[in-house]
Order: structure tokens, then sequence, then C-alpha cells
């Protein structure tokens, strides 16, 4: 009406002051912090930033933004790129893939009963089956012998009894010493004969068992042993007179013999001319 002042449209809705900077009604923006804020009747309202999420399994916002993204996924704890495809620790052999920020995972079918291979046996929580085997009953990986029989050993393999012979060491002995003793399974050499003596030289000449002989030294004494060995031992010689007589053949000097007088042996209480002297007599006498 004529006369009537119309205010302006800054009085009706005035601009917002807010830190210093002015801001136009109506305008919307954010604060650092994730404050979002907006003009109202020359007042900033400010509220925490609301983010809409539309993935499971967001990534946390990157640095200097306030909401989290979906280019990714985070699985218990893990980043994973979009499209990667990973198995989960302990998932018996569960598969994962990471699509749109959401993890999808698949696990195995497992067939009930026993295994049929053994690749699903790693992943499947199944059991092998057991072995039915002459009227008993033997687990998965159960070893035994064939009806009491030592020689033939026997395996439960998945439901499958599989026998074979004990394994034999070869022998270093001709076959017509091969001996099988009660209760074996494998052949044996035989044991060699029991030396009847020894054989010490060689012309063949053998002891028995026993003997005593002396090998040329008459101070060196040998044994035949029982197992064919010779033992030999040495005679220590202890002079127990000045004058002690050498004895060829004998190994020890000998004191009862008699006397050594310029190179020849005279017997106790024998006399004989001294060579120094003719007229001189000399007798042996043996103390």
């Amino acid at each position: 009406a004529p006369g009537t002042s119309v205010p302006s449209p800054a009085l009706l809705d005035p601009r917002c002051w807010h830190r210093g900077a002015p801001w136009e009604p109506g305008t919307r923006w954010t604060e650092p912090g994730c404050l979002s804020c907006t003009c109202h009747g020359g007042r900033a309202l400010c509220e925490p930033l609301s983010c809409p999420v539309p993935c499971s399994h967001p990534l946390p916002a990157p640095e200097g933004t306030c909401c989290p993204i979906c280019s990714g996924c985070l699985h218990e704890g893990v980043t994973r790129a979009e499209g990667d495809v990973f198995s989960v620790p302990d998932g018996n052999c569960t598969v994962c893939v990471c699509l749109a920020g959401n993890v999808s995972c698949i696990s195995p079918e497992c067939p009930p009963g026993p295994c049929p291979s053994s690749s699903t046996a790693d992943c499947c929580s199944c059991h092998p089956a057991k072995c039915s085997f002459h009227g008993h009953t033997y687990m998965h990986g159960a070893q035994f012998s064939l009806d009491g029989d030592d020689c033939t050993t026997c395996v439960c393999q998945n439901g499958e009894v599989e026998c074979s012979f004990a394994p034999c060491p070869a022998l270093d002995c001709p076959q017509h010493e091969w001996h099988l003793g009660p209760g074996q399974c494998c052949f044996a050499c035989r044991d060699p004969p029991a030396p009847s003596g020894c054989f010490v030289d060689d012309n063949g000449v053998a002891f028995p068992v026993g003997q005593i002989w002396s090998p040329g030294d008459p101070c060196e004494l040998c044994i035949c042993q029982a197992d064919g060995s010779v033992s030999c031992k040495r005679t220590d010689c202890v002079e127990t007179c000045p004058y002690p007589i050498q004895i060829p053949g004998q190994c020890c000097p000998d004191c009862s013999a008699g006397c050594t007088y310029m190179g020849r042996i005279f017997y106790n209480n024998e006399t004989f001319p001294s060579v120094l002297d003719p007229c001189l007599s000399c007798i042996c006498l043996v103390r």
C-alpha cells in the first residue's frame, strides 16, 4: 500500500558470520572436525557430519576427509583391494572376495562320511574310512601283522588294507651259507665254525688251543687262545748274583750253574789252572 515500507531481502534472512567469515543465507559448508554447518536466520547451525555408507565393510576415511569409502574392503582388520580373492586363516579352505566394499566368502562343500580324496580331506572335516579285515576293525593309518605273521606288515588306507613282506637286508655270504632260524623272517649268514687252533707261520704249522711255545726268542712265550688268536709275552730276568752264567737256549742267566773264566764255563767246585800263572790252581765256588 502507498506509504508502506517494504523490508529488504537481507533483513528477512540476513547473512551469517562464522569464525570471521560471512556466509549467505541457506549456504551449507563443512567445518574442521567433520561438522556440517548451515546459515539460517543469520545464525550458523553446526552438527556432526552424517556419512551414508553404502557398503558393509567400509574403509576408514582417507586423510583430510570425513567419510569412509567403499573402494576396497576391510576384513578382520586387514585392508583388501577391490576384486581381491583371499583365504581365511583356519577357515577350513574358505575363499573370500572383495566386491564393492563387501566381502563374500564361500566354503567348500564336503561330502558326508569318509573323504573321497586327499585334497578334500585337507579342507573338509571328514574322517577316512576304517578297515574291516579278517574279523577285526582298524583305524585309518593303523599298521598290523597278518594273522600273527611278523614277516608280513599290513596298513589301513582309506578303508582298504595293503599288505607287504618285511624287507630283508642283502647278505655278503654265498647262498649255500644262508640260514633261516626259528621265528626269523629273513635269511642270515651262518656263523663261522669255532677255530680249533692257531696258524702262526707261512708253512701252515698249527698249534692247538692252549699250546705254549717260543717263537725263536727264549725270552718270549706265546699261547694259542680259544678264539684262534695268539697272545705273546716276554720274560723279564732278574739277576741275583754278581757273576751270572748265560746258558745257550736259556732266557735268563743262571747263578747256580758255575763260573765263567776267560770265556770258559766251570761248574761249582771245579778246579782249573790259572792262565796267568801255571803254578796257581783255581776253584769255582758258587755263592
